[in-house]
Parts: C-alpha cells; sequence; structure tokens
C-alpha cells in the first residue's frame, strides 16, 4: 500500500511520534492507522524500559486545583534534561497526571509506598468475607491474593486506568511519554488536599 504524507501527519497528529517513525509504523502495519498506532505504542513502552534506571535530576513540580477550589494536587515528575522539561509534551504529561490524581485519588505512587498495615487489615477483612461466605481454607488465600491485587489498582497511582484513556493505565501513559521523549522519567511524589478530606 502507499503511504502518503497525509496517513503520516493524521498518525503524527494522534499519537504524537516523529514522522519518521509514524512512516516506517504505517509501513510495518500496511497503513492500517489503528495498527499502526499500536505498534508506536508498543515500540514506545519497549525503549522505555531501556531507559529505566537512568538518572532523572530535572523535570517539573506541576499543581491542579479542580474546579470550585474543594480539591487540589502538587506533584512532582522529574526527567534526565532541563531541555525535556520546557517541553509542551513533558508539561501536558504533568498536568494531566496532576489532574488524573485529583479525580482518582490514589494513596501511593507504587506498591512499595503503601502502608503494610493497611494491606493486612485488608487482608483480614477479606479473608473474613470468605469464612462468612463458606469457602473453602484452600482457596481462600489465592482469593485474598486476588482482591489485594485488585486492590492496589484502585490505590496505586501507577497502577490505576488513566481517568481520561481507561483502556491504559498511568504507568503505561508514564512508558509512553519516556519512548515519545526518549528520556527516563519518575513520578516522584504528589500530595493531594481535600476540603473537609
Amino acid at each position: 500500500m502507499e503511504i502518503n504524507a497525509k496517513m503520516v501527519k493524521e498518525l503524527r497528529d494522534g499519537t504524537g511520534a516523529g514522522m519518521m517513525d509514524c512512516k516506517k509504523a504505517l509501513k510495518e502495519c500496511d497503513g492500517d492507522m489503528e495498527k499502526a498506532g499500536e505498534y508506536l505504542r508498543k515500540k514506545g513502552i519497549a525503549s522505555a524500559s531501556k531507559k529505566e534506571g537512568r538518572a532523572t535530576s530535572q523535570g517539573l513540580v506541576g499543581s491542579y486545583i479542580h474546579a470550585g477550589g474543594k480539591v487540589g494536587v502538587l506533584v512532582e515528575i522529574a526527567c534526565e534534561t532541563d531541555f525535556v522539561a520546557r517541553t509542551d509534551n513533558f508539561q501536558d504529561f504533568v498536568h494531566n497526571v496532576a489532574m488524573h490524581i485529583a479525580a482518582a485519588a490514589p494513596l501511593a505512587v507504587t506498591r512499595e509506598e503503601v502502608d503494610p498495615t493497611l494491606i493486612d487489615k485488608e487482608k483480614e477483612i477479606y479473608r473474613g468475607q470468605m469464612k462468612e461466605q463458606g469457602k473453602p481454607d484452600a482457596i481462600i488465600d489465592k482469593i485474598v491474593d486476588g482482591k489485594v491485587d485488585k486492590y492496589y489498582s484502585e490505590i496505586v497511582l501507577l497502577e490505576q486506568k488513566y481517568v481520561k484513556d481507561p483502556d491504559t493505565t498511568i504507568g503505561d501513559y508514564l512508558k509512553s511519554i519516556i519512548g515519545e521523549l526518549g528520556e527516563n522519567m519518575q513520578i516522584k511524589k504528589f500530595s493531594r488536599f481535600q476540603i473537609g478530606g
């Protein structure tokens, strides 16, 4: 199939990827826009994993105040260079993550940051529920582990479904931005403030 400039521009507008990457993706996927978009996303995620471990000493502190001023968020996101920190894509990412935190109210960035006593309490509750339902002891642990994983996906920022695109997690969104901008990035920390919360 003939790949023309209009197709490349359309894919670029939709993904934010570079012109050459878009052209290559369209060639690889025989001009199929949807498959080319997935191809770019996978490529971004693959290249993101290569960048893990590189120092992130630059970045931004972003803020978001929800309409009405009842919820506010501060978030620190680090990258490798000041150049990338000043790009529109990076600044949009910081803003979107702050807005997501305001909406989804995570408790921690990663699983490791979650207070273990909170998880122990949840396990105890789930175990009690399973016993109440008469589940055999042999399968209770597996059910509890599954419920704990689901709980993590609700309270851990990187595992939450992104409010603007529920088909992706914040972790995947981060990886796609790393792939797009070519630098390692980390969501370092956040604070969420809520009136009466």
